[in-house]
This record gives structure tokens, sequence and C-alpha cells, in this order.
């Protein structure tokens, strides 16, 4: 499988980290960092050297003008994720990002003001949710409703989701789920539940973070309305890199909608008469969120990332890769036959991205530490989880094979 794989050659072109033995580790972490682009390197230091030659000049007189970096971003990124130029903008971290975007989409009234989400969220995405509530003075035990999986299952049913909104579809104001559940690895149906959301005039947004550069994603076609997400995961821009925001079309080239302005979400045109122009005018695009200007250095990495993407030739090819890499390393787990563990994550491919969640049931702790004490870089996830992620850029079915012989082994 190796062998006929495609995109093998896309494996060089990323750092490997080495183990005790000098040899490359069994990398399945890249859903929390992905690794580093050699390519990177050279584009950081190329916005060192403009830094060091040019200085202020390099704003403008750049091979990639400072000013508009964000600009050098959005084709790839738009292509990533199903998306109109206009509508995307690569800006701030996620959670930054996802305050902006309630800030606009949240406007909770007396009688709509409740806001959907899946349990277990990622904490982030918690966090900000739970203090947008408290922001506006109401309680998130009375606004926050949370979809939780079935007694006995471990992922949630979308028909659970759509039947929450039904019945909260009165009071309901926003729906915000992850892409991807960070845990379970669960793939959910963007697009049916923005339209169950829809239908009864709540927002639909999502979090990305583990979903851009891992599934198949058709955000405008999809119809929803916001989006969020980092990009140090599968999108390998390095830790702290930039993330980005998707605002729909119909949303985005909206100037009259509310929300938290700064001086690069104005209108070029007069964003540099500064204090002459103490009003601000929303650019009519995604880039009307935007707060500050580019943060170079923490954008270079991407564009070394975000090459490769189109390389490989973007989504479909790679798409194609991670369901058969995926698929056998279920495979192989299941022929295991072990007792020590179950696969949670779901089965079926159109329901996952490259990501199998491991629930110990004995030890798990020790079970993760016996995994990296041979060379398996993977994460855990209180409080029985092993997370592994063969990411179709730079792992191989070898390596697949590999981690379930080692599983195998430590019975």
């Amino acid at each position: 499988m190796d062998a006929q794989d495609t995109l093998r050659e896309f494996r060089d072109r990323f750092h490997l980290p080495l183990g005790k033995d000098g040899k490359p580790l069994i990398y399945f972490a890249g859903n929390s960092l992905g690794l580093m682009p050699k390519s990177a390197k050279a584009i950081v230091e190329e916005e060192l050297d403009n830094w060091a030659k040019l200085a202020v000049d390099a704003h403008h007189a750049a091979g990639t003008p400072w000013y508009t970096y964000h600009e050098a971003l959005r084709e790839t990124t738009a292509r990533l994720i199903g998306a109109k130029l206009n509508e995307v903008i690569c800006m701030n971290s996620l959670t930054v990002n996802l305050h902006l975007m309630m800030a606009t989409f949240y406007r909770p009234t007396e009688s709509r003001f409740k806001i959907l989400m899946e349990e277990p969220a990622f904490p982030s995405d918690t966090y900000a949710i739970k203090t947008q509530i408290m922001h506006h003075g109401l309680d998130p035990k009375e606004a926050l409703i949370l979809a939780r999986p079935r007694e006995g299952e471990f992922t949630v049913r979308t028909e659970g989701i759509v039947d929450l909104v039904e019945k909260n579809a009165d009071q309901l104001a926003l729906v915000i789920l992850a892409g991807i559940n960070f845990f379970t690895g669960q793939f959910f149906d963007i697009k049916k539940i923005a339209a169950a959301a829809q239908k009864h005039g709540a927002i639909a947004g999502f979090d990305l973070a583990h979903a851009i550069g891992n599934a198949p994603l058709s955000l405008h076609d999809w119809n929803v309305d916001f989006a969020v997400w980092c990009s140090y995961k599968y999108l390998n821009a390095g830790p702290g890199a930039v993330g980005g925001a998707f605002v729909h079309e119909r949303h985005a080239t909206n100037t009259k909608l509310p929300r938290l302005a700064g001086w690069f979400g104005n209108d070029p045109n007069t964003r540099f008469r500064l204090h002459l122009e103490p009003d601000f005018i929303a650019v009519p695009s995604a880039d009307g969120w935007q707060i500050s200007n580019p943060p170079i250095f923490a954008m270079a990495p991407l564009r070394a990332s975000l090459a490769m993407f189109d390389k490989a030739g973007g989504m479909e090819p790679l798409r194609s890769k991670s369901v058969r890499l995926t698929s056998y390393l279920e495979f192989l787990l299941n022929q295991n036959g072990s007792k020590r563990f179950t696969i949670i994550t779901p089965t079926s491919p159109d329901e996952r991205g490259c990501q199998l969640s491991i629930l110990a049931h004995e030890h798990p702790k020790e079970l993760h530490n016996e995994l990296v004490a041979v060379g398996v870089k993977c994460d855990f996830r209180e409080p029985n989880v092993i997370r592994v992620a063969p990411t179709p850029l730079y792992n191989t079915f070898h390596e697949a094979w590999r981690f379930a012989r080692i599983l195998a082994a430590h019975k």
C-alpha cells in the first residue's frame, strides 16, 4: 500500500521527530500539533531577513508584503473549507475568533437566548460560550443546552441534535458544534445541523479545529453562518500559528452587523486616515472582522503548509488516502481482538476524520506510557482515551501496521 501511495513523497517534506534509537517515531499526534514542513524555516527566515534589511518598508516592498500578508493565505484556505474568497480571513487564534463571531451572532433577547453545543466539547469552547452567556447577564445553567450521547453510546446522534433544536426552537439563538469532536473523532453532519438550526431562526456556527485539513468541507454550499479554526493541527503551521474564520457571504457583505472592530477590519481606503476618520467602516467581506495587522511570524509557516496542500492536489486525494489509512488501522486493531480497549470513533468513514479514539478499559495511562516508551507519539485524554491520528501527508501504512503490532504485544 505504501508503494502504491501517490502521496508518499510528501513524508520527506516534513521533519520527523526521532526516538532514542535515532529512528523516526510513529507520530500519530497530528491532531494536537502537526509536524514541521521543511520549507517553513526558509519562509520564516525570509521574513526575518526582510525585517532586518527593509524594516518598515517590508510592509509594502517585501516579496510577500506584510500589509496584505493575510491575502496570501486566502485562496488555499478557501478551497480547504469550501468557501468563497470573501468569506475567509486568517487571523488571531481560534478562541479569540469564536469570541469575535459570538459578539456578532449571539445577540440574546428575552425570548431567544439559548445556545446548543455538544458534550464533551473542547474546554476552550465551553469557557468562551459560558462567559459570553454571562457577559450578557444570563446564567449558563439556564441558557446552555448540551447534546450528549445516549446511555451506553459514545457519540452524539445527529437526530438527537435535531430533536434538541426542535424542542428549544422558540428560545434557541445559536448552535455551536465542533466539525469533528476532539474527544471521540466524530465528524458531525454539518449541513443537516445548520439547516435544522436555521429552520427555526437560529444561527449555526462550527469549530473546525479538528476538521480543516482533515475532512472534506463545503461551508458555503452547506449554508453555515460562521466557523472558526486553528492551524497548528492538520494544517501544520506550528505552535501558536494564526487561526481563521469563515463568515457566510450573506453576512460578510452586511456592513451593518454589530461587531468588535479594529483598524484592519476598516475600509482600506480610509484606514490610514486614522484620527481624521474616527468612525468604523467595515470591509464588506470576512475581512471586516479582522482586528489587527497580520502577525507575520505566526503566518509565515502557514504559507509553507498551505503550499503543500496545493501540491498534493487539495483535500480530495488527501481524504482518499486518509480513509484508506484510518480504515486499515481500524481493521488491524479489530483483528487484534484485545479486551483491553474499545474504539469509540464511528466506524463509517463519512462520520470521522483520520483520528481513532481508543478507550482503554484498564490502566489507560499506563498503556499510553507503554506506547510512548516504544516510540509511539500519540496523546491521552482524561479519563481513559488514547487518541491516534494517522495523517495522510506524512504517515504510512507500515506505521499503522507497526502500531497495531505494538498495541497487540502489550496485553
